[in-house]
């Protein structure tokens, strides 16, 4: 077992799990733009409540079906490495074939494949959550009473379900972020090292330091 392999093999997932420790203690100092936007959702349900409109159902519907289109593409990829573990000597060979200088053992491609089969039920767990916690707030924003005002605490709490669901999404989408490391690996160990630094990289600079960010905050009291 090649140890140096190993750990470019797991560093992705350790990346993954790692980043939203992080992302939750800078969030304190610099909000994030998912933080921000949460405070729009907040928005969103305050003037859903007050209105007898289609466009809160159809909003919620979108974003449904998109979350719905990554769980079942998700399923897929989790069937497609079930199918690639179980025939790794078959594949093994033109996997070799795109390693630039590296040697990897059949045990390697066996360790980095189930590394890989985690991050993607990670990916699925996070995406059917989500999928449920938006399922949730359509009934909690079809439950509410327009012939009465509703009240603050009502409206935060089912502005926090969305806030929930959307970062169940978000964790599965940076998933997928870090699948891209993850298939960097059969290209050598140091692609997976390199490159799970730029999307490390890429992700703060998007949440914490883009042109999208700085323009929600104009916007949004932090």
């Amino acid at each position: 077992m090649n140890l140096f392999a190993l750990f470019a093999s797991l560093l992705p997932l350790l990346a993954l799990f790692g980043y939203s420790l992080a992302a939750s203690i800078l969030d304190r100092s610099r909000p994030s733009l998912s933080a921000l936007m949460n405070e729009q959702r907040f928005n969103w349900v305050t003037q859903a409540c007050h209105r007898e409109s289609p466009m809160d159902a159809i909003l919620s519907g979108n974003i449904m079906s998109s979350v719905s289109f990554f769980a079942s593409t998700t399923a897929l990829l989790i069937l497609a490495l079930f199918t690639v573990i179980g025939q790794l000597p078959n594949f093994a060979p033109a996997l070799s074939a795109i390693a630039f200088g590296e040697t990897y053992s059949e045990t390697d491609f066996q360790i980095h494949n189930v590394a890989m089969l985690v991050l993607f039920v990670s990916a699925f767990l996070s995406f059917t959550l989500s999928l449920r916690q938006f399922n949730h707030f359509c009934i909690l924003i079809g439950a509410s009473d327009h012939t009465i005002t509703t009240p603050p605490e009502e409206i935060r709490t089912i502005a926090r379900i969305n806030a929930m669901a959307a970062q169940s999404f978000n964790a599965g989408i940076r998933a997928y972020y870090f699948a891209i490391p993850m298939v960097a690996w059969f290209v050598s160990s140091w692609a997976a090292i390199i490159v799970t630094a730029i999307t490390i990289f890429f992700l703060l600079h998007r949440e914490y330091f883009s042109e999208a960010r700085w323009l929600v905050s104009r916007i949004t009291p932090h």
